[in-house]
């Protein structure tokens, strides 16, 4: 997602000073996995206040989540793993271990916004599969328009 009036470039520059805004600040989370000494996989996460894209999206804003104040909100946003330990549970790992650190940190209710369809498969590979994420307790919880599912688990 493009921000506002931004050429490509220019949004992706503005959102990597961003992100290193909050990694110098201790507000960036994200978990690496590796094997051996080379690093295979990450998954990004975080507190609704570092992620707060999501808050204006198209589908997402129309939802009624009134029930959801006063809890603490965690979204998991991007996986990546690299294309040789590709089909081998890496991205699993890297959401275990999410989770893990979620709950050591307070826990919360957790959103996940994997693709609905099988086409255009390499989605998947950024936001993760329904099915990962039905394995670790996860519930469908509303549509975001035709390509995209609210997924949430509530971590106590």
């Amino acid at each position: 997602m493009l921000k506002e009036g931004l050429e490509r470039k220019d949004a992706i520059a503005l959102n990597r000073k961003e992100k290193k805004s909050l990694v110098a600040k201790g507000r960036s989370h994200g978990i690496l996995v590796y094997a051996g000494n080379q690093a295979v996989g990450w998954c990004q996460y975080g507190p609704r206040g570092e992620l707060p894209r999501i808050d204006s999206g198209r589908n997402y804003s129309k939802l009624d989540l009134s029930a959801d104040q006063g809890r603490k909100l965690w979204r998991l946003t991007c996986f990546f793993v690299n294309r040789d330990f590709r089909k081998k549970g890496v991205a699993g790992v890297a959401l275990k271990a999410a989770l893990d650190s979620i709950q050591k940190q307070g826990g919360g209710i957790v959103e996940a916004y994997p693709p609905t369809s099988k086409e255009g498969g390499s989605w998947a590979l950024w936001f993760g599969t329904v099915a990962m994420f039905e394995r670790e307790g996860f519930k469908a919880h509303a549509k975001l328009g035709e390509k995209h599912l609210l997924m949430r688990k509530t971590l106590a």
